[in-house]
């Protein structure tokens, strides 16, 4: 375990992060933990106790609020039809949110309170609070109490 010790960064407002990885904010908020290999964009906002796996791609001005989980190589864009030269369409995810492993988020969407998005989703609009999108594109596929349910059951 003490060889882990380097690879681990404190974060300015006491999220962490491991190494490599690259953050181009200081907007994280407290017991937030970024993985390895991850890329946190200029002017990003990232609430607290959040949980972003590795891999995971966040483009400038994206805006993430509190215990949000960010599956690994999920990517969130800012930039619907690129090059745009700066024309961005920055991401928001609210509260609670659930992004699966290698999920796309298509600029200019925002994820409502406590939505889930499946694993390999590629969601090109708005998802609303308490449900469930898989696919690509994404659509709905259940609400998130009962996928809650159907976890119990698995577990």
């Amino acid at each position: 375990m003490s060889e882990l010790g380097g690879l681990k960064v404190e974060l300015a407002h006491g999220g962490t992060a491991w190494k490599p990885c690259m953050i181009a904010t200081e907007d994280i908020g407290s017991g937030t933990k970024i993985g390895a290999l991850s890329h946190i964009g200029k002017d990003v906002v990232i609430g607290s106790n959040c949980n972003i796996q590795g891999m995971v791609y966040v483009a400038d001005k994206c805006l993430i609020g509190d215990n949000v989980f960010i599956g690994p190589k999920a990517t969130l864009t800012n930039d619907k039809y690129p090059p745009s030269g700066g024309q961005w369409s920055p991401i928001v995810v609210k509260d609670g949110v659930v992004i699966g492993a290698n999920a796309t988020i298509v600029a200019g969407v925002t994820l409502q309170q406590d939505c889930v998005i499946g694993a390999g989703a590629v969601v090109t609009k708005d998802v609303p609070s308490n449900q469930v999108w898989t696919g690509n594109p994404a659509k709905f596929l259940m609400t998130t109490s009962e996928y809650n349910k159907r976890r119990e059951i698995d577990e």
